[in-house]
């Protein structure tokens, strides 16, 4: 499927969810309350293959909320695949992602998009949320715990919250990295390796008011594993071209052009006569 990809807006938020049917209202709500007046935005929900009425909700809410858009995978294709689907879609030049369980607060979208306007335009950046005082289980913070140490030992990233949802980057910048399954775990390695930076910026964090969480601590620990290594291939595969020269046709003046049209001209009255 092919979609209008011209950057006419200031910011898209992308929400990725599965099955967060009693989230979807509450969450629209906050994010039109912190961004109306201060942004030209819309908002992209990817439902990833939802069984629930997720689809449902957002579609009664686009009655009344006219930057709410919907998309959907027809399978659940993960959070990473939902991530592209939006991004590629987006309308916006700079892209923030939330995860759709509301624990991540959308009043912090304004101040990571300042943050970002105010930035030059290169080197690029990836401005990551940083769940200071994590709102989780206690087998949730230990696991994330053991898991940012390991990763930030073997990538080298310097990042202390991978995991957040809240993210902030730019679409093309995101659209330039590599893509595979679960790469929204390695936004910052990824970024590294493009030539850009990372900014972390504390965010705010709330435990789930509503659904279930779709991650088992054990399920992320294995996976995270072979794509730590997966990661770390394309690190040592980087060939980085560093560009030094365009080199441009010489167009002819004006000047030069004209006795060659003079001359043509008279070619063509010869002929005729």
């Amino acid at each position: 499927m092919e979609f209008n990809t011209v950057s006419c807006m200031d910011l898209s938020v992308v929400i990725p969810v599965k099955n967060e049917a009693g989230n979807i209202a509450p969450l629209v709500a906050e994010i039109t309350g912190a961004l109306d007046g201060h942004a030209l935005y819309e908002i992209i929900y990817v439902d990833d293959g939802s069984t629930d009425s997720t689809a449902a909700e957002i579609r009664l809410l686009q009655g009344s909320v006219p930057q709410l858009r919907l998309l959907r995978h027809l399978s659940s294709c993960g959070q990473s695949a939902a991530i592209r689907s939006a991004v590629k879609a987006a309308r916006g030049r700079w892209i923030a992602t939330l995860d759709g369980d509301g624990q991540n607060d959308p009043s912090d979208i304004p101040a990571l998009w300042r943050i970002a306007e105010s930035s030059p335009s290169e080197p690029p950046l990836l401005i990551a949320g940083y769940r200071a005082r994590r709102r989780d289980s206690w087998s949730k913070r230990q696991a994330s715990t053991i898991a940012n140490r390991v990763r930030r030992r073997l990538l080298k990233d310097d990042t202390p919250d991978t995991g957040c949802g809240l993210k902030l980057f730019s679409r093309a910048l995101f659209l330039d990295l590599p893509f595979f399954d679960h790469m929204h775990r390695f936004l910052p390695a990824l970024v590294l390796r493009e030539g850009g930076v990372v900014r972390s910026v504390p965010v705010n964090h709330r435990p789930r008011q509503r659904g279930i969480s779709k991650y088992g601590v054990f399920d992320r620990l294995g996976v995270g594993i072979t794509d730590l290594a997966g990661v770390l291939w394309l690190r040592r595969r980087l060939a980085r071209p560093h560009l030094v020269e365009e080199a441009v046709a010489h167009e002819e003046s004006p000047r030069s052009a004209r006795p060659v049209e003079a001359a043509a001209h008279e070619t063509n009255a010869e002929a005729v006569r």
